[in-house]
């Protein structure tokens, strides 16, 4: 008996910013299915998105953008409460801005993950992930823990909803995710 299906690999890239350098993306690139590139909002910059989606081109990964909250000094990782409009809408500016570079690369946006604390809030409340899917381009989907209200949300607007695992996070005993300020 064969194997039936590859584990598909995706990784968060991208979330350097200026001449602070994060994660070892070059050297990761030959070994992935797909890149979650940082959008602005908790890391990247204009320059690091550009390089970063050329350099996803050169080694054929597929790319997908990495939205969060607007928390640059907290990597993203500090919970705040923003209105369902806002949330789509970050989510929309986000998407945007890393479309912009795709385009110019002349490459489709592939899929939606959103990051760190912004990804646990979904999963916990439904009308959170609602706004954020609400902000993901018709077609493209999301990559997100199933069995959660992430899941859900994306069923019933319509988002097709790819259900991802996570081998660097931990998991509480009723399988949600612990997302840790800091790493450790």
């Amino acid at each position: 008996m064969g194997i039936k299906h590859k584990a598909l690999i995706n990784v968060d890239l991208g979330e350097a910013y200026g001449y602070w350098k994060m994660g070892p993306d070059e050297q990761l690139l030959p070994m992935i299915d797909f890149a979650n590139i940082a959008c602005g909002f908790h890391a990247s910059d204009p320059l690091v998105m550009m390089t970063t989606v050329h350099l996803c081109k050169l080694h054929n990964v597929k790319i997908g953008a990495h939205p969060g909250l607007p928390d640059l000094q907290g990597f993203g990782r500090r919970e705040m409460k923003l209105d369902p409009e806002e949330l789509t809408a970050i989510t929309i500016y986000q998407v945007g801005a890393l479309k912009a570079f795709l385009d110019r690369e002349n490459l489709p946006l592939n899929h939606v993950k959103p990051h760190g604390v912004l990804y646990g809030m979904m999963c916990r409340d439904y009308e959170v992930a609602k706004a954020v899917m609400l902000g993901i381009p018709k077609g493209v989907p999301v990559f997100g823990l199933a069995g959660t209200n992430m899941e859900k949300a994306a069923m019933d607007v319509g988002v097709p909803f790819w259900a991802e695992m996570y081998g660097d996070v931990k998991y509480r005993n009723d399988g949600s995710l612990v997302i840790d300020r800091i790493k450790k």
